[in-house]
């Protein structure tokens, strides 16, 4: 059975971020209220998490998994970004957005994109997450919550619970999240591609 923490969206109590924190030091998934929609959320390093998390979501290797991190000094040690793309990032974050970067070494192979060797990155605009991020000193890895054969992601700890809480370890509930999921922008050619639309504007990419 999923633990389930009420955390306060705009003064997160350190108690349960530390509880938090620990379950996902121990190999656990939470179900995480980001800047957009729910994600499912564990540590980057732990690859029974990971694949528990690709079986929950019913996706294979070739689907991006993002790596969210609490700014962009993290980015950079995860992902090869030159400086054009650092301006765009700078722009861009904290916010509802994902970039696909190349990865560099420091990504564990299993995480990257098999054939181009690229990974998902964010800097969510969201202080439960951030403060969560905080505590483990460390990014996160996850996906946007859309279970098998929905169109669009679960918005509702409630809801999640009802589905997922012999799933996963912990439910945050900071009131419901945003209905749409992180646009997605393409920034490892020459220009920036947009690959889905999603909260956030793609005109400050000229896209």
């Amino acid at each position: 059975m999923s633990q389930f923490f009420q955390i306060h969206p705009d003064n997160p109590q350190l108690r349960l971020l530390k509880q938090a924190a620990q379950t996902i030091v121990n190999g656990g998934i939470v179900a995480l209220p980001t800047d957009s929609c729910y994600a499912l959320v564990c540590q980057l390093d732990n690859k029974d998490a990971v694949e528990r998390v690709r079986r929950i979501r019913a996706i294979d290797d070739k689907h991006h998994l993002t790596l969210m991190c609490r700014d962009l000094s993290e980015i950079a040690l995860y992902a090869k970004v030159d400086n054009r793309q650092y301006r765009m990032l700078k722009a861009a974050t904290p916010g509802p957005y994902t970039f696909i970067l190349e990865a560099t070494k420091e990504v564990p192979r299993r995480l990257s994109h098999p054939s181009r060797k690229t990974i998902g990155l964010r800097v969510p605009e969201n202080r439960v997450a951030r403060a969560l991020m905080e505590e483990l000193a460390a990014p996160l890895i996850g996906t946007t919550l859309i279970l098998p054969g929905a169109d669009r992601a679960l918005t509702a700890a409630e809801d999640i619970r009802d589905m997922l809480e012999r799933q996963i370890e912990l439910i945050v509930d900071s009131g419901p999240c945003s209905l749409e999921p992180t646009t997605v922008i393409d920034l490892t050619g020459d220009e920036p591609v947009l690959i889905r639309q999603g909260r956030g504007s793609a005109h400050a990419f000229g896209l």
